[in-house]
């Protein structure tokens, strides 16, 4: 059975949050990749995380088709990236990706937010909100180093995809307020994008748990 055929609004987010972990465990991989190899790893893993999100996505027709254009501008940028060695298609693949990820996060949020009532697929999807929004962020940090090297402590200046791993561990240590110090951000456009993801995280939650309450209400009194 192929995988469009199991993926249901039952068990859409099931399918997206495992593709989206499997994305940030393969970009782990760092330390025991060769030079160079890490990148077509990760956008490979890239590609196969877009696919299971759109096959997840297919029931919101508001974004899907807008969410294909997005794939095939990534894969057009990622293959002249590889072909003619154009620096300035990094710059376009984060663009497109983060474009990608902040569609499926408004389209996840609008079906499982103060929407119907909580079931496993839903609180699974807060999950995958919860992914896609470290994701982006790592993304802006990823769009910071291509333009400032020196902004972070602790990260070396070299192609995306080799610091996306640093960036995406980094960006969720800020989401979940740990600021464990090991990087840091230096200049100032980067400690604001930092202490903003922080905000951002503390909100995050605030506003997942009163969507549960509030659905949780909401049954209650059909239920009365």
């Amino acid at each position: 059975m192929h995988v469009q055929q199991k993926i249901n609004q039952s068990n859409n987010f099931f399918y997206m949050t495992f593709a989206l972990v499997s994305l940030l465990v393969c970009s782990s991989l760092v330390q025991v990749m060769p030079q160079g190899v890490l990148e077509y790893v990760v956008e490979g893993f890239t590609i196969v995380t877009f696919i299971v999100c759109l096959r997840s996505l297919r029931f919101d027709r508001r974004w899907y088709h807008f969410m294909v254009l997005l794939v095939v501008c990534w894969l057009a940028a990622t293959l002249v990236r590889n072909l003619l060695d154009i620096k300035v298609m990094d710059l376009l693949m984060l663009s497109f990706m983060f474009a990608f990820f902040w569609g499926t996060f408004t389209s996840v949020a609008r079906q499982i937010l103060f929407v119907g009532h909580v079931d496993r697929n839903k609180i699974i999807g807060s999950i995958a909100l919860f992914l896609l929004l470290g994701l982006m962020w790592s993304l802006i940090y990823l769009f910071i180093l291509e333009f400032s090297p020196q902004s972070f402590t602790g990260v070396e200046p070299q192609a995306w995809g080799e610091n996306f791993s640093q960036m995406a561990y980094f960006s969720f240590v800020t989401l979940t307020t740990l600021g464990y110090g090991d990087i840091s951000p230096v200049t100032p456009f980067a400690q604001v994008a930092v202490y903003m993801e922080a905000i951002a995280g503390v909100f995050y939650m605030a506003i997942v748990v009163a969507s549960l309450v509030s659905a949780g209400q909401a049954k209650a009194e059909q239920q009365d």
